[in-house]
């Protein structure tokens, strides 16, 4: 590969302009529906496609393959700046707090903790890439995408514009649907009797339960994408959680209904009871299949010796910088003790180490799993201490997750022969552009988070989870009800039970645990929407395997990208309306 034609102006100025288009995508996601989309695909086939344009105008020369994996480094960082805390740590301590930090510390924020991510990935490259190759199922994806891009120009282009054909029709419809022409959200058909705590009462509707179906194609295409096994434990979790254990409570009088118009949801009310099952079944299975991975990779855990580039020196000057950053952050903004800061840089290590295996193996990122450890270990050494617990645990979150993506990227990049110090260089750019555009647009998105988040609208399920455990260490569980406590105590043992059995057996015949968790922490009409994609999907993919191969990814990004850019676009015209 011409190593002269990767770290160009263009590639570099190209990646931060998609990274700062894509990025508020994965804001209005992960507060949706606490989940984000790797973009770097995405990003490829904008960017092929456009300096291909450009090339058949005469306007510029074509996009070297160098140049296409420097774009998408930059744009990929940028967009998954979201793991810095935007979606769940940082709104959570916002509610506890009651009120969003100041933009200047809210980038300022960001930016350290997802810097010390950069550095920790490239730390790790060499164990995990170079002498240990892992699978690093996105980063390959990534890099056979970069080579059949700069092999088949043409297929290249049919791909781009499906992206964009989808994504124009999945804009229109979301902008049609939060406007005056509301989309119908068509119940299920459910009417329950008011029996019990609720005598006297109307009926319970389906749409007081949120049975009702979502009409919304971004929620379809993360469906095609996710898979249908993940599809239909959405759909289990869903029915366990809003058609079973809602009305028994409801009836029981444990969960609390909400207005008696029963074409209104009840999702507030509800959530209150349900997210501890939720909560429980996710938290136990992601920490079960920590365990278990930490057990399989115990005896070939890798070194951390020389790097292949022999950038040793800058390496851990960069680290020790984005280290000295991270606590410096902790101390000024939030006001924690510089020894608690110090501790949270070396646990960050550790499991972001973790957490980079895992993705090397299995292409899912434990996130949700390392900041409960990281939160579990602030309530020790930080009893009580609420910010503490959150910043703590955010920084090995935040670090974590950015490792982990950004080894992807290497990992492309090592597939094609790319210069990792210019990837470094890329990444850094990308997380610079993503901390300001992220947290200006989470900051216009989510102006009172303590009544905007967790409802209906924005559901933000990691941030419930990351509130929920924040204030259960700091009152402890014999503040909880006695029946959410035996439905914790029953989901717990659940997620532990699913995910063994899906160690020993595979995952093909055991639902996924995070799923059914998700689910139950979600309002049932994105669980359905989400696995009515998953089947269409999965279809396509059984009957028209080729169409699929080709087009599915390309279809499912478009419907995920036009739907979030028209939804924060309408949302901050409403909030600076």
């Amino acid at each position: 590969m011409d190593r002269h034609r990767q770290l160009s102006a263009r590639a570099l100025l190209g990646g931060a302009l998609l990274g700062a288009l894509l990025t508020p995508c994965n804001v209005y996601a992960g507060l949706k529906i606490g989940w984000s989309f790797n973009i770097s695909i995405v990003a490829l086939l904008l960017a092929s496609g456009l300096w291909a344009l450009l090339a058949r105008l005469r306007l510029s020369a074509p996009l070297a393959i160098g140049e296409g994996n420097i774009t998408q480094t930059t744009a990929s960082s940028a967009a998954n700046i979201i793991s810095g805390g935007l979606v769940a740590p940082i709104p959570a301590l916002a509610m506890l707090s009651g009120g969003n930090l100041p933009a200047v510390e809210l980038i300022a924020w960001v930016f350290a903790v997802s810097f010390l991510g950069i550095w920790v990935a490239w730390y790790l490259r060499a164990g995990l890439i170079v002498r240990t190759p892992l699978p690093f199922p996105t980063g390959r994806a990534t890099a056979e995408a970069l080579q059949e891009m700069f092999r088949q120009g043409r297929e290249a282009r049919l791909r781009l514009r499906v992206l964009l054909g989808a994504g124009a029709l999945a804009a229109a419809l979301k902008w049609l649907d939060s406007g005056r022409w509301a989309l119908p959200r068509p119940g299920l058909g459910i009417e329950l009797p008011a029996v019990g705590a609720l005598a006297g009462a109307p009926a319970i509707s389906a749409k007081n339960l949120t049975l009702s179906l979502d009409p919304s194609l971004m929620l379809a295409g993360f469906g095609a994408i996710i898979g249908v096994r993940a599809g239909l434990s959405l759909l289990l979790g869903a029915l366990i959680a809003w058609a079973l254990l809602g009305p028994l409570g409801l009836y029981q009088g444990f969960i609390l209904p909400g207005a008696t118009d029963p074409a209104a949801s009840w999702f507030a009310t509800m959530i209150e009871w349900l997210l501890w099952p939720g909560v429980a079944l996710l938290v136990a299975a992601t920490l079960t299949r920590l365990v278990l991975q930490l057990r399989a990779a115990r005896a070939a855990s890798p070194g951390t010796g020389r790097d292949d580039d022999g950038a040793t020196l800058h390496r851990a000057l960069g680290l020790a910088l984005a280290s000295a950053l991270v606590v410096l952050a902790q101390t000024l903004i939030f006001g924690i003790h510089w020894l608690l800061a110090l501790l949270a840089v070396p646990i960050a290590f550790v499991l972001a180490m973790v957490a980079a295996r895992v993705v090397g193996e299995t292409g899912i990122p434990p996130i949700g799993a390392i900041g409960k450890v990281s939160q579990l270990g602030s309530g020790i050494t930080a009893p009580g201490d609420q910010t503490a617990n959150l910043i703590g645990a955010n920084v090995a979150g935040g670090a974590a997750g950015q490792s982990a993506d950004l080894l992807n990227d290497f990992k492309a990049g090592h597939a094609i022969g790319a210069t990792p110090g210019y990837q470094v260089i890329a990444q850094c750019l990308g997380v610079a552009v993503g901390s300001v555009v992220g947290s200006l647009v989470y900051l216009r998105l989510i102006p009172d988070p303590a009544t905007m988040l967790i409802t209906e609208q924005w559901p933000a399920p990691a941030v419930a989870t990351w509130k929920v455990v924040a204030e259960t260490l700091g009152q402890g569980l014999a503040a909880l009800p006695p029946s959410a406590l035996a439905a914790l105590l029953v989901a717990a043992g659940c997620g532990v039970a699913l995910t063994l059995l899906e160690h020993r057996h595979g995952p093909r015949r055991v639902p996924s645990a995070p799923a059914l968790g998700l689910a139950m922490v979600i309002p049932a009409s994105l669980s359905l929407t989400l696995c009515l994609g998953s089947l269409v999907g999965h279809a396509l993919a059984r009957y028209r395997p080729r169409l699929a191969e080709r087009f599915l990814l390309a279809a499912a990004a478009g419907l995920i990208a036009g739907e979030s850019l028209s939804g924060v676009a309408r949302a901050l015209l409403g909030v600076l309306g």
